[in-house]
């Protein structure tokens, strides 16, 4: 039988996802198929029923199922459990699903591909939705002592800072939480096509503090280039989405997919397409 796996999601046409493990198919020579799958909040029960009939090998999981999806599986990873959602489910054999999170080694192995980082200076992340609990988990798990955690309701920070260490501040002051910073994250969706700006003040940033964006339309955010223009080193958002992705691959089709400049090449040419 055809190895199957695919996304789900409520829109789900904005996915790249089957940009990129549709390349790493044909790349491999593989007979598997990768779906994109529209799934309506009440039919996601149904749509799991039906993949565990189908045999499939598995699926990623984009909004707004990351949560809802965690009662419906077999098992949770540890570490998608203590992140408190989902973005890759796994076929385990006997129609078990298990479902992981793989958002947060994709972030830092985005960040490693062109940069050092140094747990040991400061880390400030802008926002307190799905991406920045995976962000908070990724830093604590990379070694990270001080983490400055800010969100337009502070509320959401302050209940996010309750699961990972984190330091709280106030919207209002997202300029001081970078002094002494070696890393700036923005996890929002501030900057994005569509969306306001990201407004906020670098002059207490050092020029060696990495800047890195989880937007990736545009690629080249107002905050990657106004940081690169004072001299910061920058990550745009691809990075994240690529590394995520080869985890589910490996599990799915049982071989390790490499991130390359041709797969970054395809899957930008589809964002501009």
């Amino acid at each position: 039988m055809t190895p199957r796996a695919g996304v789900i999601g409520w829109p789900v046409r904005h996915s790249l996802s089957p940009h990129i493990h549709r390349f790493w198919l044909a790349e491999l020579g593989i007979e598997g198929r990768y779906e994109a799958v529209v799934v309506p909040p009440d039919w996601l029960g149904d749509t799991v029923a039906g993949f565990r009939a189908g045999n499939w090998r598995g699926f990623n999981v984009t909004v707004p199922h990351k949560e809802a999806i965690m009662p419906l599986l077999d098992g949770i990873d540890p570490f998608a459990r203590a992140i408190g959602a989902v973005n890759t489910v796994v076929a385990l054999g006997d129609g078990a699903f298990e479902g992981r999170n793989t958002d947060a080694p994709g972030f830092i192995a985005g960040l490693r591909e062109t940069c050092s980082i140094d747990p040991a200076r400061p880390a400030a992340i802008l926002g307190a939705g799905g991406a920045a609990r995976a962000i908070l988990a990724a830093l604590s798990e990379a070694g990270f002592n001080e983490i400055r955690l800010v969100n337009r309701d502070r509320s959401r920070a302050e209940a996010l800072a309750g699961s990972f260490p984190a330091v709280v501040g106030d919207w209002a002051d997202r300029g001081r939480i970078l002094e002494g910073a070696g890393l700036l994250v923005n996890a929002t969706s501030l900057g994005m096509v569509g969306q306001p700006p990201l407004e906020i003040d670098l002059a207490r940033l050092p020029a060696t503090a990495i800047v890195t964006d989880i937007v990736y339309r545009p690629l080249q955010t107002d905050l990657l280039l106004r940081a690169g223009q004072r001299g910061n080193p920058v990550v745009d958002g691809l990075g994240m989405l690529l590394y995520q992705a080869v985890e589910g691959f490996a599990a799915w089709f049982g071989v390790i997919p490499k991130v390359t400049p041709a797969l970054r090449a395809h899957v930008l040419a589809a964002i501009a397409g």
